[in-house]
């Protein structure tokens, strides 16, 4: 189960309508609208700083928030859009999506490493390239895992870890249906070197005249 759910403050809107949204943004506000959940829609408004904020965090879209509203019970969200100013850029309008605990979702969950200090590789000088330090899975939206553990402590120089050989949480399955690398461990780059001028090194080319170069005289 995840640990920490973030929490999205926001305001109830009254007014709706372009007049009353053009009246939040003059008071630096983004208004937007919480959707689903077989219950009425909810025009609400977020702080303008608040939100660049989160949008500057990343993973907005795909972040399980908990939303808090003066006067309402407390609700988890995910963003399925933010409208943008075409010139400047800026959000101008966000939908947020209320979620069931049997709902579905895409979301980015972290990936720590164990074995560290046990992984052959590691112990002979190899060199730890983690190529995604998040997988996007699908999830329920009442189970979320907090991380993804990776085991290194069988890992050898060389040798490559994808998605196929990490045990996912039950129910949670990744977006890309297709056997993806997580990491590797490669040859520390003083053994890279070596091995290189080892290659670029000329073979012994016998010379006119040598008794290696074989033949009887006269």
């Amino acid at each position: 189960m995840a640990g920490e759910i973030p929490d999205l403050h926001a305001q109830e809107r009254t007014g709706t309508g372009k007049g009353a949204a053009r009246a939040v943004r003059r008071a630096h506000m983004v208004p937007g609208i919480v959707f689903g959940g077989d219950v009425d829609p909810l025009p609400i408004q977020i702080p303008y700083n608040v939100l660049i904020k989160k949008l500057k965090e990343g993973r907005f879209k795909s972040t399980l928030f908990n939303l808090k509203i003066d006067g309402h019970d407390d609700v988890r969200v995910i963003c399925r859009d933010v409208q943008r100013d075409v010139v400047k850029d800026l959000p101008t309008h966000l939908d947020l999506m209320r979620l069931r605990r049997t709902t579905k979702i895409n979301l980015f969950i972290p990936v720590t490493f164990t074995g560290e200090d046990v992984a052959p590789g590691l112990k002979k000088g190899g060199v730890l390239t983690v190529v995604r330090n998040e997988i996007e899975l699908v999830v329920t939206a009442g189970d979320i895992p907090e991380e993804i553990t990776v085991d290194l402590s069988g890992m050898n120089i060389g040798d490559t870890l994808t998605i196929s050989q990490v045990t996912l949480p039950e129910g949670a399955q990744p977006t890309i249906d297709r056997d993806f690398v997580i990491c590797n461990i490669s040859a520390p780059s003083a053994l890279r070197s070596a091995e290189d001028e080892d290659e670029d090194e000329p073979a012994e080319v016998p010379t006119v005249g040598d008794e290696t170069a074989g033949g009887d005289e006269g």
